[in-house]
């Protein structure tokens, strides 16, 4: 098992501090082995394995009509004494009303208490009021490429040569850790794939037309990293001689939302310094959930290395824009408490510097801006913009 220290440390920080710490993110993104390393870190700091409950909840494992009482008082039948209990709960969006549970195990036990997910209703947007100001998120993405590089530990492959593995691998856990081929890694993530398709939403939501909403996934997938609507997914279905309300794609876009299958990226105006609910874009979990459906394109990756900058920016803890500047665009305006950034991603220097640098320069501010490049050339600074290769930016401890 490797370490990922970054969530530990997270854990760590809040243990034994009265709050939920909840987990979440797209299947295998490696949740249930960060709970496995709290576990052995757990009893490596003196606590007993009988005061330890870990329960994984899965579809296939669980009786038919398991209640959220039924897992409370599961749960409570392995606390025999008086003493601190460590409950490690997997995948629990499988129970109806788990937060019921939860809750009432925080307030009528002596308990510190993780639970996992795959569905964004375990995030602060949609929580339960049941759980409201007694939960800590912490969302789990695939693989950084630092990460991925402690993975690869033992494959004295350099760090460039590591990089464009990582851009077209991705980072699911289970691939980092092999050594597959091309094929072979696409193959493993189509099968995540389809089962977050399959069972998280299709069969969840009763969808009766499997194939159209097949085809509206993929124009998203073919179209991530642009601006699009949902009246755009019906005129190309219609296009193409097929029908679907606009009502139905916003169901799509949100049940893909909710799976942690994809995350949308809002837009900011910068000069009427408001977020516009219009020309949004979406970003993948994951890149390889691109290519295991469309194949690998060299054309492609500029919209994929967005992708990759847009969730290193997330996980370092900022809330993430498009920014609109006038008639320009920002690829991220990136924000962390009164601190910002901006940064815009291009693959090549200098055919795209002259768009890339000026619409950072016409933003009057002292935050940092950066321009984001595989171009191993392309590195300095341009009237204060930085120009910062992609190996570079994704391995900056902070900005």
């Amino acid at each position: 098992m490797i370490e990922r220290p970054y969530y530990m440390d997270i854990l760590k920080k809040y243990r034994n501090i009265p709050l939920v710490k909840i987990l979440a993110g797209i299947r295998r993104s490696g949740k249930s082995t960060v709970l496995e390393m709290l576990q052995k870190d757990l009893i490596q700091s003196g606590i007993s394995t009988d005061h330890i409950i870990n329960v994984r909840y899965t579809s296939e494992d669980l009786d038919d009509g398991m209640t959220d009482k039924d897992m409370y008082r599961a749960i409570k039948d392995k606390m025999t004494d008086d003493g601190r209990y460590y409950l490690l709960l997997d995948e629990v969006q499988e129970i109806i009303g788990w937060e019921k549970a939860v809750n009432s195990l925080l307030e009528n036990a002596n308990t510190d208490i993780y639970v996992t997910g795959s569905n964004s209703k375990l995030m602060s947007s949609e929580i339960s009021t049941y759980l409201t100001g007694r939960y800590i998120s912490i969302p789990v993405y695939t693989l950084s490429f630092k990460e991925y590089i402690e993975f690869k530990k033992g494959s004295n492959r350099s760090q460039k040569e590591l990089l464009n593995e990582y851009i077209r691998l991705g980072g699911f856990p289970i691939v980092a850790v092999g050594n597959f081929d091309e094929r072979s890694a696409y193959q493993i993530v189509e099968g995540i794939y389809n089962s977050v398709i399959t069972n998280d939403i299709a069969k969840r939501h009763n969808i009766t037309k499997p194939d159209l909403f097949n085809r509206v996934v993929k124009y998203i997938v073919e179209n991530v990293g642009k601006t699009f609507s949902a009246n755009a997914i019906v005129r190309f279905l219609k296009s193409e001689g097929r029908s679907l309300s606009v009502e139905a794609v916003y169901n799509y876009l949100e049940w893909l939302e909710k799976a942690l299958v994809i995350y949308r990226c809002r837009r900011y105006d910068l000069q009427g310094k408001a977020v516009l609910k219009t020309q949004e874009k979406f970003y993948l979990a994951d890149p390889s959930l691109k290519y295991c459906i469309m194949g690998f394109n060299p054309k492609s990756i500029a919209a994929m290395l967005e992708n990759i900058v847009y969730f290193e920016l997330r996980r370092k803890g900022y809330e993430v824009y498009i920014g609109k500047n006038d008639t320009k665009e920002i690829d991220f305006v990136a924000v962390c408490r009164d601190e910002r950034i901006y940064v815009q991603v291009c693959r090549r220097l200098p055919e795209e510097s002259d768009r890339e640098i000026s619409n950072l320069l016409e933003i009057k501010d002292h935050y940092p801006k950066y321009v984001v490049t595989t171009d191993d050339m392309a590195v300095g600074n341009i009237n204060g913009v930085k120009i910062i290769h992609l190996r570079e930016f994704l391995l900056c401890e902070d900005y």
